[in-house]
């Protein structure tokens, strides 16, 4: 078993399951869920005995196929009003729960997927389409497929679906799909360790700018900034409310900060402490600022006037003493003189034994 939750793609939790209702008020829709997480809505119209996981065989537009109930009741009713689908007859229904003959033709169908991958992207290299097919879903009648690309030009695929229709005996759909969903349908593990996020739980995709980076002080790398889909990560986007309300209190600060030590640049900023670092130009030594020491020193600056430094507004007073370390020179002057009297008794000394010799050599 999984504790994660992410070995099923795109869990839900029921938290409306323990609520108990009325039998002929039961939302009689069921969410059903596919290959790589996607997800369809279809009515039990046959007031079957369902559950969270089980098999059941849907219709289709052609055929029928086989997914997996991934939530019922009232939260899916509220699904449908966040995703905008209608409650009408055009919604399909279920057939029954699937049995053990659904589930092998369905594998049979499941095996067909990589060899038809293979051989169509072999095709689409001979017709030189500017396409790249990531993903292939048959149906589980194994009577149609859905073949998943991305592309930057529109494609005219007609000489393809003529092809793969006459090789695969096949009804042939090809559905274009942006970088993000292919990232979710492939699946993957991303820089934080844990399943992309696309193909776990997240299917609203939004619009990730790069201020967001700039906001929260992340470096601009492409390499770093940038998920499998090869755009911007969609976690850039997590954080970036609180970031904002956080940035409301801190001050820009476009210009240096003037002292009389010279111009100090902003370097670094911790926007939740609420502390900027400012350095000299040719000084590697950064010192903390709180916010309002840096809007004190920009409003000097303003009236024209600079601090001494980052830190102190005016120049340390010196205090007027005596000569600087006058009880030392004091010292020196006695030991000096008590050296050169010593050297004036050794000298007299000296000059006395010498002289003792002189007389005692003459006699």
């Amino acid at each position: 078993m999984c504790l994660t939750g992410g070995c099923n793609k795109m869990n839900v939790f029921d938290w409306l399951a323990n609520m108990e209702m009325p039998a002929g008020q039961k939302f009689n829709v069921v969410e059903v869920r596919f290959k790589n997480g996607r997800k369809d809505f279809f009515r039990n119209t046959s007031a079957l005995t369902l559950q969270t996981g089980d098999a059941v065989v849907v219709e289709m537009p052609t055929g029928y196929h086989i997914g997996h109930v991934s939530l019922q009741g009232e939260l899916v009713r509220l699904q449908m009003q966040k995703k905008k689908v209608a409650d009408n007859e055009e919604i399909k229904k279920i057939y029954r729960l699937a049995n053990s003959r659904d589930m092998e033709k369905m594998a049979e169908a499941r095996n067909r997927e990589i060899p038809t991958l293979y051989r169509t992207r072999e095709i689409i290299r001979k017709l030189n389409l500017k396409m790249k097919l990531s993903d292939v879903e048959f149906q589980a009648d194994n009577t149609k497929a859905t073949f998943y690309y991305s592309a930057d030009e529109r494609v005219d695929f007609r000489e393809l679906i003529k092809i793969l229709a006459a090789e695969f005996k096949i009804r042939v759909e090809m559905k274009q799909i942006s970088l993000r969903h292919e990232a979710g349908r492939l699946g993957g593990i991303g820089v934080c360790g844990r399943e992309l996020c696309c193909s776990t739980w997240l299917s609203d995709f939004k619009n990730v700018a790069t201020s967001a980076a700039r906001y929260q002080n992340l470096s601009l790398n492409p390499t770093k900034l940038s998920g499998q889909c090869g755009r911007l990560k969609c976690c850039l986007n997590y954080e970036l409310d609180t970031y904002l309300e956080a940035l409301k209190d801190i001050p820009k600060v476009e210009t240096p900060l003037l002292t009389e030590q010279g111009e100090a640049r902003l370097q670094k900023t911790d926007i939740f402490r609420k502390i900027m670092w400012f350095g000299y130009r040719e000084d590697n030594t950064w010192y903390p600022l709180d916010v309002e020491r840096v809007n004190h020193i920009i409003e000097l600056n303003k009236a024209g006037k600079k601090p001494a430094t980052l830190l102190e507004d005016e120049p340390a007073e010196k205090e007027e003493t005596g000569p600087l370390n006058s009880d030392l020179e004091q010292l020196d002057r006695k030991f000096r003189s008590r050296s050169k009297k010593k050297k004036k008794k050794k000298k007299h000394s000296r000059n006395r034994h010498n002289n003792k010799n002189n007389t005692s050599g003459a006699s």
